[in-house]
C-alpha cells in the first residue's frame, strides 16, 4: 500500500477548519449555544492537528545523522499520536464537561436565533467539500482495500487521520444542529447539552481509535503479505540465492521499509562473487518493492544436514522470534494489531 503522505487533504481540511472555527465563534458569542462553543472548540482542535501534522511531515524529512542512523521518518507517527491526545483532551473531555455545565444551566437560544442554524448548515457544506478532498486523495492510494483496511493498514498516517477528522466533524455538526434545532423548537436547552454530549463521547470515541491505530506504527510494523511475497521472490528469483533462512522487515517510516535477511549461498562462490551476488539481489528487491531502501543481506552457507540436526546456520531460525520465517521460505507477516 502506497504510503502517500495526503498532503493536500491536510491543507484543504486546514482552511475549511480555521474559517469553520472563526464562523462558529461568532455565532457561540452571539447566542450563547453550548453546542455552538464545543463546535468552535472541536475546529480549532482540528486547526491545529492539521498543523502538527504538516510540522511532522516537514520535520521528518530531515537527513539521517550520528544519533538518528535511520533518520527522521516516524517522526510523522509522533506527531499522528500528539493529534489524538489534542482531539481527546481539548476536543473530547471539553465538549463533556461542557455539556455538564449545560445540562445544570439550562436555558435556552433566546436571541440570534437564526445564527447556529446558518453557521451550521455552512460549515456542514465546507467541511464536506474537505471530506471530498481527502476521499478523493485516499482512493489514489488505497487500491482495492476498504476503508477500515485503508484506516487500519495505512502505513502514512495523515490521510487516515484527516480522513476520521472530517468525519467525525460532519457527524459532530449533524448533532450540534440537531440539538441546537430541537433546543429553539422547544426552548429547552437540555437539548443544547444533549448534543453537546454526543460531540465529545464522538470526539473521544474517534481520538482513541486514532491513538491505537498510531500506537502500533509507533512501535513498529513490518512489510504486507503481498510486500513480503515480491521481496521473497527478489531474493530467490536468481541464481545468486539458494534459499532465505531468514527475514525481518521494518518500516522506518511510511516511505522507508528496512529488509533484514540471512541468505544460503553456494558453499563453493568466492567472497568477491558472494559480494557482487548480494548487490544484484538489493537492486532487485528495491525494484520490486520501492519503499526497501535499506536493504542488508548476510550470507552464509545453508547445510540441508545441519538442519535436521539443529545446529549451524540453518538452525538459528529456531532461536528468531516468534513470526520469523522457517528455513527456505521468507514467511507471510500477520496483519498488524494495532491494539
Amino acid at each position: 500500500m502506497s504510503a502517500s503522505g495526503g498532503t493536500k487533504a491536510v491543507v484543504a481540511a486546514l482552511f475549511a477548519n480555521l474559517g469553520i472555527a472563526v464562523t462558529k465563534f461568532v455565532a457561540f458569542f452571539l447566542t450563547s449555544s453550548s453546542s455552538m462553543l464545543a463546535e468552535s472548540i472541536h475546529s480549532v482542535a482540528d486547526s491545529g492537528n492539521q498543523a502538527l501534522l504538516l510540522l511532522g511531515g516537514r520535520r521528518a524529512k530531515r537527513k539521517a545523522d550520528l544519533s538518528h542512523p535511520f533518520g527522521y521518518g516516524r517522526e510523522r507517527y509522533v506527531y499522528a499520536f500528539i493529534v489524538s491526545i489534542v482531539l481527546f483532551s481539548v476536543g473530547g473531555l471539553f465538549a463533556l464537561y461542557e455539556a455538564y455545565h449545560k445540562w445544570h444551566e439550562g436555558g435556552g437560544i433566546t436571541s440570534w436565533q437564526w445564527v447556529p442554524v446558518t453557521v451550521l448548515l455552512i460549515a456542514i457544506a465546507l467541511e464536506s467539500r474537505s471530506f471530498s478532498v481527502a476521499v478523493k486523495e485516499a482512493n489514489l492510494v488505497r487500491g482495492e482495500s476498504s476503508w477500515v483496511e485503508f484506516v487500519r493498514r495505512a502505513k502514512a498516517p495523515e490521510l487516515p487521520v484527516v480522513l476520521l477528522e472530517d468525519l467525525g466533524a460532519l457527524v459532530g455538526l449533524v448533532l450540534a444542529l440537531g440539538g441546537v434545532s430541537m433546543t429553539l423548537i422547544t426552548g429547552d436547552g437540555i437539548w443544547d447539552a444533549i448534543g453537546t454530549g454526543c460531540i465529545g463521547v464522538l470526539l473521544v470515541v474517534i481520538a482513541v481509535v486514532l491513538a491505537i491505530e498510531t500506537k502500533s506504527l509507533l512501535l513498529g510494523e513490518g512489510a504486507e503479505a503481498s510486500d513480503l511475497a515480491r521481496i521473497e521472490e527478489a531474493i530467490t528469483g536468481g541464481p545468486e540465492v539458494e534459499r532465505i533462512i531468514h527475514m525481518k522487515t521494518l518500516y522506518l517510516g511510511p516511505d522507508e521499509l528496512m529488509v533484514a535477511a540471512k541468505i544460503g549461498v553456494p558453499a563453493e562462490e568466492s567472497a568477491q562473487l558472494v559480494a557482487r551476488s548480494i548487490n544484484v539481489v538489493e537492486a532487485r528487491i528495491r525494484q520490486a518493492v520501492p519503499v526497501a531502501r535499506v536493504v542488508y543481506l548476510e550470507p552464509d552457507i545453508f547445510s540441508e544436514r545441519a538442519a535436521a540436526a539443529g545446529t549451524g546456520a540453518a538452525a538459528e531460525t529456531a532461536a528468531e522470534a516468534p513470526g520469523v520465517a522457517a528455513p527456505g521460505t521468507a514467511g507471510e507477516t500477520a496483519e498488524p494489531n494495532r491494539s
